[in-house]
């Protein structure tokens, strides 16, 4: 009776959250950058989000540099509730490593998946389901546009999924293979003037000999409807691997449907040295359909209304203004 019980109280706050969950008329990518937003795309909306890059590394103390290119790509989907998500993403590329340390360089083709994760995010906690409630103030443009206390308060989202490695590839740590778990935080707060501050707490390949932990920090900036600006930094942090990078780039709403964009990404050691530049695009299936607050849709609701009966014509009603005039 207790796991019933427990049960029932998950499905419920389950059902109450999607009440007050928020769709939005634009799509919702997550590039450019590669921080991961609190938010979902929506219940029954798909999104695939690509970004092809070329790369360009320098170690100066091991003597080998790296050139290529590869592609970062998401599929995302909406199921059951607006606050949870489904979604594969990985990374593919292929480049050269070269050796200088010889008299002879050296040089190795090599082409797989850095990275390849399933996985599910959820929206636990959404300071802005009330937003409705936070009416402007007619009164005083400055009040409208000041800053506000409670948009420190950020909406917070879980994410856990599974990497799946292949066996010696090189492009990824040394006797890293098969399944690992992959969990994040994501929080976002949505500030005044059109900022958005995004930052993820990674944790990846849990239990593998190379388990890694990354943050990232992602300040937007919307200036207009269509163009957006971002900077971005990244920490990694490993046995195999750590670095600091540095993303700039922008985007551009080509419809509410599909999302252009492009990113510098670089460092500042020579351990390697790294400098990446893409181009990205994303783009969504949007077959999202509102609720309403009994569970129907309006689509459904309309259709069930009465019809109004034939009759004589009644004279229709005339709206008046508080002052009384038409």
């Amino acid at each position: 009776m207790n796991f019933i019980k427990a049960s029932l109280t998950i499905v419920l706050i389950f059902v109450t959250q999607c009440l007050f969950a928020q769709y939005t008329e634009v799509i919702n990518s997550n590039r450019p950058g590669v921080s991961r937003s609190a938010f979902s795309v929506g219940t029954n909306v798909a999104q695939l989000e690509v970004g092809p890059y070329i790369l360009k590394e320098e170690h100066t103390p091991l003597q080998y540099e790296v050139s290529g290119f590869g592609i970062d790509f998401s599929a995302r989907y909406g199921l059951l509730f607006e606050e949870l998500e489904l979604n594969i993403e990985g990374t593919y590329q292929n480049d050269t490593r070269t050796d200088n340390r010889s008299f002879i360089a050296l040089e190795d083709k090599r082409s797989n998946f850095k990275n390849f994760t399933v996985g599910a995010k959820y929206l636990v906690y959404d300071p802005y389901k009330n937003a409705e409630e936070d009416k402007p103030n007619l009164y005083s443009y400055h009040a409208n546009r000041s800053f506000k206390w409670k948009s420190l308060i950020p909406a917070v989202a879980v994410y856990a999924g599974a990497n799946f490695d292949t066996k010696n590839n090189s492009l990824t740590p040394p006797d890293v293979e098969g399944f690992s778990p992959k969990i994040m935080v994501a929080t976002q707060n949505n500030f005044n003037g059109g900022w958005v501050f995004v930052m993820n707490l990674i944790k990846d390949r849990i239990g593998s000999d190379f388990s890694e932990f990354q943050y990232i920090l992602t300040l937007t900036h919307s200036f207009s409807p269509q163009w957006v600006i971002f900077g971005e930094t990244q920490g990694i942090q490993s046995d195999f691997y750590a670095d600091n990078l540095f993303r700039f780039g922008g985007a551009y709403l080509m419809s509410k449907d599909f999302q252009l964009d492009t990113a510098l990404t670089f460092n500042t050691k020579d351990t390697p040295s790294v400098f990446s530049v893409n181009f990205g695009a994303s783009y969504r299936f949007d077959f999202h359909k509102d609720k309403e607050d009994n569970g129907t849709s309006r689509d459904d609701a309309d259709k069930r209304k009465p019809k109004k009966k034939k009759g004589k014509k009644k004279k229709k009603d005339v709206d008046f203004d508080d002052d009384g005039s038409l």
